[in-house]
Formats: structure tokens, sequence, C-alpha cells
């Protein structure tokens, strides 16, 4: 894991303006408690969790530290209205509520001019002004196990692996734990 993070790569030094889905795939032993932290601070607490982030220079830095337990990507359209209209729920009062009902969404999200599924769906795609907004609103994902299970976790993605980096290719993943 030091060896993983001190290890110069080459980096992408444009961030582009998609979001990036990042799912947890491996459990909490062996894990080092600062690593653990930052898997806690974007919201993955428990195996094949997803959340969306912003492409940022810090979180990439903690995708970084993070990547043996990880996958991420950039997911298409179709991938994001599917997880939100399947496995959405939202967080409201500290419970977790499905999304089934608009104006739940209206009550809480209406003020940034967030009234239904559609919207949500267009502020992640866009990485639009509302969208930390909208994922806090979010409660993170519950995937599924995919059928036929993980390959490689402990090698990266470009190694034949499943933790690190996966692009577009994220999309094939999510429809088989979706």
């Amino acid at each position: 894991m030091k060896r993983r993070v001190k290890r110069r790569r080459g980096e992408k030094s444009t961030l582009c303006n998609k979001p990036i889905i990042v799912i947890r795939i491996q459990g909490k032993q062996d894990m080092h408690p600062t690593t653990r932290k930052h898997l806690l601070s974007l919201g993955l607490r428990k195996i094949f969790s997803a959340v969306f982030v912003k492409p940022t220079d810090g979180v990439m830095a903690k995708l970084a530290r993070v990547e043996p337990y990880v996958t991420y990507g950039y997911p298409n359209l179709k991938s994001i209205k599917e997880l939100i209209y399947k496995k959405g729920h939202a967080k409201i009062d500290r419970r977790k509520v499905p999304l089934t009902d608009n104006n739940l969404i209206e009550q809480e999200l209406g003020r940034f001019g967030i009234v239904c599924i559609e919207d949500m769906v267009h502020q992640i795609e866009n990485v639009g002004p509302y969208f930390m907004e909208v994922v806090r609103f979010m409660w993170p994902f519950e995937l599924n196990k995919p059928a036929d299970g993980l390959k490689g976790l402990k090698n990266r993605f470009k190694d034949g692996g499943d933790s690190g980096d996966r692009e577009d290719l994220i999309n094939e993943l999510i429809n088989k734990m979706n």
C-alpha cells in the first residue's frame, strides 16, 4: 500500500467535467486506519457501496490512497439513470427513504430548483452547480455482488485485476451489479 502511493505515475493533468462513481470492492481486513478514514470520508462504509464524486485534485488524491479497495470510473447517462431509479435512496432526518415520490425531492432540494428525479440526474450527469447538494441528499448506493464475481481484487484494473481506474468500462460493472 505504501509503495503504491509513493510511486510516481503519469497522471492526467486536466480533470474532465464528468462525474466519477466510486465503488468499494474490498472489506476492512488488514486496512490502515488512515485508509479507513478516507473511505468513510468518501461515504463508502460497506462493501459494494457506491457514490458519485466531483473530480477535483483532492478527490483524486484520496482515490490514489484508497485505490486497492475501490474501483472507479466515468459513468454514462444510462448507468446514472438506472442507479438512481433502481437503487436511489434519500437521506431525510438521518433516515433512508426510497426515491419514489417527486414531492420528497421538491421539499428537500426545491430551493435549488431541483423538483424531480430527472433534475437530479441532470445535475449529476453534467456536474452542475448543485451537484454536491444532490450527492449529499442521496444515500450511498448498495449494489449487488456481481454474478460472476471479481477476478483479482489485489491487482489494478490495468494489470488484469479489479481495483483502480476503469474510466468508461465502469458501466459494464455497474450493469452487472445493478
